[in-house]
């Protein structure tokens, strides 16, 4: 009997795998091992790198809003209990682009904020 080997499915699975790797460097992009190696790798860090980066945006809008606040004569953390206790609806990403886009608007914010501290 002939030896069937699959060879269509494997080479599919090949081809998705370099297809995969496409803009990789080196032997990374055009030898089996090395290419499976790198594209597994590749997608676990991806996975990561979507939860780090919603973290690493809260960080840089803290640091802004920190320095807006600290312009305005207010510490962050004043700042943000003012704004809970004066029920504003506003979260930090919104807060740090009216703290770059618009100081005026911004100062208006902690003078309301202040009112309620």
């Amino acid at each position: 009997m002939v030896r069937a080997t699959n060879a269509v499915a494997s080479h599919r699975r090949k081809k998705k795998m370099i297809r995969r790797a496409k803009g990789f460097w080196g032997d990374r992009k055009n030898h089996m091992g090395l290419t499976k190696e790198a594209v597994t790798r590749a997608l676990s860090e991806n996975y990561r790198h979507r939860k780090l980066r919603k973290r690493d945006f809260r960080r840089l809008w803290i640091a802004r809003l920190s320095t807006a606040a600290k312009m305005n004569g207010l510490s962050y953390s004043s700042f943000i209990d003012g704004l809970n206790r004066a029920k504003t609806p506003l979260n930090r990403k919104i807060l740090s682009e009216i703290a770059i886009q618009d100081p005026k608007g911004f100062t208006a914010i902690v003078e309301h904020v202040k009112g309620s501290l």
